[in-house]
């Protein structure tokens, strides 16, 4: 099973979501950092459940304990190892479950291939394991910020409620003023009726989270295995329900001609920049400077608490009506996961760059 990402600056994580503990070990973090833990807890607390009234109601602190790797409030540059306490589970809430097969869940493929599962809220494959992508994420947005590197992600799309594609028609700094992390007010109450809509239903909804990184300098990336989007491209498609990842026009781009769509290069004392950004701040999949921004898209969320047909361990009809807590959509909570592997991913090819590239 492979639970480790990243070359240089990595993340290892282990823990289950019924199971004592969440927790990782990331490697390859520089010395001399300063650790912010008030800033580290907010980004735990962006992703913890509980936190609004269109979130599971699984009541968590997520508090993360380092055990390593960081001395007087700084890096060493040794292992950082941390844990986040599972505290609130109700595991009774998942018997049901123990041998019947959620649809579009991950329950007959995890059986399939190993022969073992923890039926107890999906185990390792519960969106609750990506508490560790958030620590990791922290930790590499200590550093990038001191690069001068910000990255934002926000809600663009629940449903059929959709905002303009153009982030630059949006003021970013409000992407946390609601529970929808929408930075359109009128468009985040809309989502929020419609995701509490849903709830009532028992059933779940998808949407689009957009992101953008500013500041990434030019080079970051590999001309062949390794080019940055796609990079960017599997991180985000290795979250739980990330069901597809555009760069940039994406898709739209395929209506275009390529004199409408390149981007073309100009300077201005001495520094060249693109007049247009359609490549989405990545061309030949190495960053050229401008900004970088993509586009994720999010299933609803496969658990649902109404009765649905499926079938036992055995192969034997049956029907299922899921109890528990959950996401009647996972935008909100996902917004902070989407940074957090955008910046693991964007430092580890940073510190890749700087080991292969001429030094002028």
């Amino acid at each position: 099973m492979r639970n480790t990402f990243g070359n240089l600056f990595t993340l290892t994580t282990f823990g289950e979501s019924h199971g004592p503990a969440i927790g990782g070990v990331v490697d390859g973090m520089p010395a001399g950092v300063d650790i912010d833990m008030e800033f580290i807890q907010s980004e735990l607390n962006r992703r913890r459940p509980g936190q609004s009234k269109i979130t599971t109601a699984r009541n968590e602190p997520d508090q993360v304990e380092f055990l390593s790797g960081v001395f007087e409030g700084k890096t060493t540059g040794c292992p950082i190892g941390f844990v986040v306490r599972n505290t609130n589970q109700h595991s009774n809430d998942y018997d049901n479950m123990r041998s019947v097969f959620r649809p579009s869940h991950a329950d007959f493929t995890y059986t399939s291939k190993y022969g073992i599962r923890d039926h107890r809220g999906g185990g390792r494959s519960s969106a609750r394991i990506t508490i560790s992508r958030c620590v990791g994420g922290a930790l590499a947005k200590l550093v990038l910020r001191k690069m001068g590197i910000s990255i934002t992600a926000y809600t663009s799309q629940v449903g059929d409620i959709a905002l303009d594609r153009d982030y630059r028609k949006y003021d970013l700094s409000s992407v946390e003023s609601n529970i929808v992390r929408c930075p359109d007010a009128e468009a985040a109450t809309r989502m929020e009726h419609l995701i509490s809509e849903v709830k009532a239903d028992g059933d779940t909804i998808g949407g689009i989270i957009t992101c953008v990184v500013k500041g990434c300098p030019v080079g970051v990336g590999e001309p062949e295995f390794g080019k940055l989007h796609a990079v960017l491209g599997a991180a985000m498609l290795g979250i739980n329900a990330a069901k597809g990842f555009e760069i940039g026009e994406g898709f739209n781009c395929v209506t275009s001609r390529g004199s409408q769509q390149n981007d073309i290069f100009t300077s201005n004392n001495g520094k060249i920049h693109t007049t247009s950004n359609h490549s989405g701040g990545i061309q030949g999949g190495i960053s050229n400077g401008e900004d970088i921004y993509f586009r994720v898209a999010f299933k609803p969320v496969a658990t649902i608490l109404q009765e649905q047909p499926t079938v036992d361990k055995d192969g034997n009809n049956t029907t299922l009506c899921a109890r528990g807590r959950h996401d009647p959509c996972v935008l909100p909570r996902a917004v902070p996961v989407v940074e957090a592997m955008t910046a693991m991913a964007i430092l580890d090819y940073i510190m890749l760059s700087n080991s292969t590239a001429v030094q002028y």
